[in-house]
């Protein structure tokens, strides 16, 4: 398990990022155990109370659950792992929309890029063309 920190945010938000992150590409799957909380802070290299506050946070998204001393898991619930893949989405669209429109570039020309992108992509491009 890897991230890379940046000191824009909080520790435990980016920790909240990562596992949205692979729950949203299939990393972890629905009732996968995740690392404990110290096993979490030692891999990171982050404080445990860090780690326990991205838990915390995440059991009261519905993004993980804790059976009593069971290891923590990734829900079932597929409302909240829709939700999960639907935020990341709209993150990223909204980056790449507030970038967009601070440079002035029209809207259609914008979507021919993303569309021409995009299809690149699929075609095992690297998009850099």
């Amino acid at each position: 398990m890897k991230v890379n920190f940046n000191t824009r945010d909080p520790v435990y938000i980016q920790v909240i990022r990562h596992f949205k992150e692979q729950i949203a590409v299939g990393g972890l799957e629905p009732g996968e155990e995740i690392p404990s909380r110290r096993e979490l802070a030692n891999k990171l290299k982050i404080n445990p109370n860090t780690a326990q506050r991205a838990y915390k946070e995440m059991e009261a998204e519905g993004l993980i659950y804790t059976d009593g001393n069971l290891p923590s898991k990734v829900t079932y619930d597929e409302n909240v792992l829709r939700s999960v893949k639907e935020e990341l989405i709209m993150q990223a669209v909204n980056h790449f929309v507030h970038s967009i429109h601070s440079i002035n570039v029209p809207l259609d020309e914008v979507l021919d890029i993303v569309r021409e992108t995009y299809a690149n992509k699929e075609d095992g491009g690297n998009g850099n063309d």
